[in-house]
């Protein structure tokens, strides 16, 4: 069987011009055509924007959508707010509005960008920088119809400002219209506003919140019709101004609308983000400190950096990763239901932790809140908690205590180890019987169809991607502490991204992702900025129906290139890196039919990398040795089992050479191919194994360093563990009955005993079980636990790093991860 390669020079997808923006990023005086990333889900919808320059303030107003036969107002109330404006008008929200492509303004809010300020520009405190002035510097959309060209100084800061609202909380608590009534002459038709913020609250709004209260947050999200300023926008860069005299009319209304947000619970501590399309590096210094005295509204999502405004255009530009502990989420309680954002208090205080400029123009920069030493914003009302409570510890409750009880814990202790030493034995360790405790589940795309590991934000933490078929795109799970397990980001794909690989392909030292797309054709290459973001995709054309992928040198130039099989043209398509992860060249080699799994190495020692490619429906798997140029010839065939539509790497005799294994899913046995070290192999069939093979792990079961395998047989419901000799052959299996139609299989040490356990997913009735391994190479009976929708992907850990391995599985249902997490 005899295949070719040939050499071609390949360039980027050519795609519709409307569907592209170009974005020239130097990589060595290289340029790409980014394809503009999809829209996710969570999107924040846009009718029209007009971006108004006050106080270097880009502002963001909505325009009301009038429709036929909405009726929210069936029976107007007035309010009059001793602005003597009857009011005539009918509004109503847009629970949807189709998102257009191309749009022609420059800040372009689609993806679930910022607030409805879109730039955030909160240079307001700093410490220790000298004074300076900034200007905002880029240009106004085609609709402005204002320009307020105000500058902003930033002024030195050693921590202990005055709140610009200082005073507010002596002001009473009004209902909404009465605490609005001195903002009359300030804002245009403010009565209507009010009414339609009353009218959107219902009778009992969520949060314990009163009508008055939840309305008032409501009325702080809603856009004045141009070209009227809003409350938000008025209220906001009086903030930033400091100044104290224009905000005096606004302090009935903050102290309603303050009571408000203290009383909506703190999100736990998670990052947020904002941005601006301007170089702010020079001001924010590592180290330093700054207060952001406006009311700042942040998002989740990192797909800010997929919006035209970011990557997609040319200037300078700065990214705000916050790491916020005391933000509200104030969607059950905003004019557009659409959007998810975080609220971060007046007078939020924050410490720069870190600089990145991953590319040209693109500077991010790294803050984390911290509570201040003076108070910088006033409790609306006593015992309201402006930080999260915690605690106090008992040495500070009970500081009177501590010398006497001192002296009794030394007493008890030295009576403890007398008892101790008089009666020592070994000790044996506990071992937990149970070690998982409740699930955790964390959102993906739509269709979750494969996952990976890797260190994505370069933290000590564990990261998992998976990509999600149905919307083409891939979810990031950055691993965090044990309150915050992951933060989630979903980069832009293909067209049903189908598997993925994580690889350093531009030698930064940071893991770059690639997804194979099946629908378009294409593979998705995402260099990493190496904290869990990623550049825009880069897609290559490859042959039709990719299904899986592998990286290796396969032209000798210390560059990891890529080989993906192609199911439906029965090629594998190979693509040589440059050395910046740019992939301008490829060679296509033809295989047989419907090629499936592909793995790479060095099989014959002559220090160039082969491929082994196996098949979805063929009994064949085929060694393609390659000439270190890029170039495969000289293949060689092994028969297998019906069919090899899986394969490993792994070790079976202890020779430092790499064999395989293959589960033939269809006639229940395993193909195992011994390499001999000269390209050749030497192939065995273990028969009778089970019936629809449905996965296979490796690993050391009963503690003599020889490799075993664990099978899954999914229609006898059934594990069979098969002991290694160490010579490539392996005793009689030993069938261990799971009670559920197996689907994937791990192995991990989930109850600290220093001995290898085994971990399923099953189908029909959506559990995850778990067989503890005594050391010897048997099981105990397993543990059940109950999923309660379907999964197919199993993957272990230490998710929330207490030393206990966790198991995360991908719910195709609902598009989530479910994390099991073990308490050892």
């Amino acid at each position: 069987m005899n295949n070719y390669s040939q050499q071609q020079t390949k360039p980027y997808r050519n795609v519709p011009i409307h569907n592209v923006m170009e974005t020239l990023i130097p990589f060595n005086d290289e340029q790409i055509n980014y394809r503009q990333p999809k829209f996710n889900r969570n999107v924040r919808i846009q009718t029209e924007l007009t971006a108004i320059k006050l106080d270097d303030e880009a502002e963001n107003y909505r325009r009301y959508k009038r429709t036929k036969n909405v009726g929210i107002q069936a029976a107007f109330t007035d309010v009059v707010l001793d602005d003597n404006v009857k009011n005539k008008r009918q509004h109503s929200r847009n629970p949807k509005v189709n998102i257009k492509h191309g749009s022609t303004h420059q800040f372009d809010r689609t993806d679930e960008n910022l607030n409805r300020e879109a730039i955030l520009d909160q240079r307001q405190t700093m410490i220790p920088k000298e004074d300076s002035t900034i200007d905002r510097n880029r240009s106004n959309p085609p609709e402005k119809q204002i320009t307020e060209t105000i500058t902003k100084d930033i002024t030195k800061s050693d921590g202990t400002e005055i709140s610009p609202i200082l005073g507010y909380s002596e002001e009473p608590l009004l209902p909404l219209a009465q605490a609005c009534a001195p903002l009359t002459d300030i804002f245009h038709n403010l009565s209507f506003y009010v009414q339609l913020a009353l009218e959107e609250t219902p009778e009992q709004p969520p949060d314990g919140l009163s009508v008055d209260e939840s309305a008032a947050i409501r009325l702080y999200t809603i856009e004045w019709d141009k070209p009227h300023r809003s409350l938000y926008s008025t209220l906001n860069f009086n903030l930033k101004n400091n100044d104290r005299q224009a905000l005096l009319p606004f302090h009935r209304y903050i102290k309603l609308f303050l009571t408000a947000l203290v009383k909506l619970p703190c999100v736990p501590p998670l990052t947020v983000w904002r941005g601006v399309t301007k170089n702010l590096s020079a001001e924010f210094p590592p180290g330093s400190g700054m207060t952001w005295w406006a009311f700042s509204s942040c998002t989740t999502e990192m797909t800010v950096l997929e919006n035209n405004m970011y990557l997609g255009q040319e200037g300078d530009r700065t990214l705000f990763s916050v790491e916020a502990m005391n933000g509200r989420t104030i969607k059950a309680h905003s004019h557009f239901v659409t959007e998810d954002e975080i609220v971060l208090m007046s007078g939020t205080h924050m410490i720069v932790q870190s600089q990145l400029s991953p590319a040209a123009n693109l500077y991010i920069i790294h803050l984390k809140q911290v509570e201040p030493e003076m108070m910088t914003l006033e409790p609306p009302f006593e015992g309201a908690h402006i930080y999260p409570k915690i605690p106090r510890p008992f040495y500070r409750k009970k500081r009177f205590m501590i010398p006497i009880c001192l002296l009794l814990t030394l007493f008890i202790a030295g009576v403890i180890i007398g008892v101790i030493l008089g009666t020592k034995s070994k000790t044996t360790k506990y071992v937990c019987e149970n070690p998982f405790q409740s699930s955790d589940t964390f959102n993906t795309g739509r269709y979750p169809s494969s996952t990976v590991l890797g260190y994505f934000d370069n933290d000590t933490y564990l990261d998992i991607a998976i990509s999600n078929s149905l919307e083409n795109s891939v979810t990031l799970l950055l691993g965090g502490d044990k309150e915050q397990i992951f933060r989630t980001t979903r980069p832009a794909t293909g067209d049903t991204p189908s598997s993925m690989i994580v690889v350093d392909l531009n030698n930064d030292t940071k893991i770059d992702l690639v997804v194979t797309n099946t629908d378009d054709d294409t593979i998705s290459v995402l260099l990493s900025l190496g904290n869990g973001l990623f550049l825009t995709a880069v897609d290559y054309d490859v042959g039709g129906g990719p299904n899986c992928i592998t990286s290796s040198d396969f032209n000798n130039d210390n560059q990891l290139d890529l080989a993906v099989t192609n199911q439906d043209d029965s090629t594998v398509t190979l693509l040589f890196n440059n050395g910046n992860g740019l992939f301008p060249t490829t060679t296509i080699v033809s295989v047989y039919e419907f090629p499936s799994t592909i793995v790479s190495g060095d099989f014959n020692g002559d220090g160039k990398m082969d491929l082994a490619v196996s098949y979805s429906y063929d009994a064949y798997i085929d060694v393609i040795f390659g000439f270190g140029n890029g170039s495969f010839n000289n293949t060689d065939y092994y028969v297998t089992g019906y069919y090899p539509a899986y394969m490993v790497l792994t070790d079976l005799d202890n020779n430092n050479k790499m064999d395989l294994v293959a589960v033939n899913n269809y006639d229940g046995t395993l193909t195992v191919l011994v390499n001999n070290g000269d390209g050749s192999f030497t192939t065995s069939i273990l028969e009778s194994i089970g019936y629809y093979l449905t996965g296979l792990t490796t690993a050391d079961f009963n503690n003599d360093n020889k490799t075993d395998l664990a099978v899954v047989n999914a229609d006898y419901y059934s594990i069979t563990v098969l002991l290694g000799n160490g010579d490539a052959s392996f005793q009689s299996g030993i069938e261990y009955y799971l009670g559920h139609y197996g689907l994937h299989i791990i192995a991990a040490d989930f109850n600290n005993d220093n001995e290898i356990d085994l971990a399923t997913v099953n189908d029909i009735d959506y559990t995850a079980s778990v067989a503890f391994g005594i050391g010897n190479g048997s099981f105990t009976n397993g543990i059940d636990y109950i999923i309660g929708e379907s999964s197919k992907w199993l993957i272990s850990y230490d998710f929330n790093s207490d030393n206990n391995q966790d198991v995360a599985l991908i719910a195709q249902d609902s598009n989530s991860i479910i994390v099991l997490l073990g308490n050892g």
